[in-house]
């Protein structure tokens, strides 16, 4: 049996439609779909005394203050901070040689699932989380900085781009 050309294209567009989802339709149980399009999100941090930039972050789903350092190589979590986000400290190997403020003492390599500050996420991030009383807070590197579109330093704001 042989499709005409009107019925082809309404069972094209049926299965278009279908394999692309309903623009506004999201299933029951507050699940919504995976975003098909994804717009550029955009923040800007406004410098605290001092010239240093400090926000929230949801860190893993949670919210934690953290210091925007371009001189940190990655992401450093306090041993603090790292129980939080739910990293569990005390089961980490404390392994890498790391040099701080402090002096020199040992972190252990972590994966952050995500880290989102207002709508800008970056996902999979690598980090360090801290021995305990090494370091209070935490700061926020380029493993996460140099995930984003751009990030620039202007007039006293920090514009973040993904």
């Amino acid at each position: 049996m042989r499709l005409s050309n009107p019925l082809l294209s309404v069972v094209l567009a049926t299965l278009l439609t279908a394999s692309a989802g309903l623009p506004g339709w999201h299933p029951r149980g507050g699940i919504d779909p995976v975003p098909q399009l994804r717009l550029m999100a955009i923040t800007e941090l406004k410098a605290v005394q001092g010239g240093h930039f400090v926000t929230e972050a949801d860190i893993n789903g949670s919210p934690v203050t953290v210091l925007v350092d371009t001189g940190a190589t990655m992401v450093a979590l306090s041993y603090e901070d790292a129980e939080k986000v739910g990293l569990k400290p005390h089961a980490l190997d404390f392994n890498v040689p790391v040099s701080t403020a402090n002096g020199v003492g040992k972190a252990a390599r972590v994966q952050l699932r995500q880290i989102m500050i207002d709508n800008v996420k970056v996902r999979d991030v690598d980090g360090l989380v801290l021995q305990q009383g090494v370091m209070r807070g935490t700061l926020l590197g380029m493993s996460f900085l140099s995930r984003l579109r751009s990030f620039a330093v202007e007039d006293g704001k920090l514009l973040l781009k993904n």
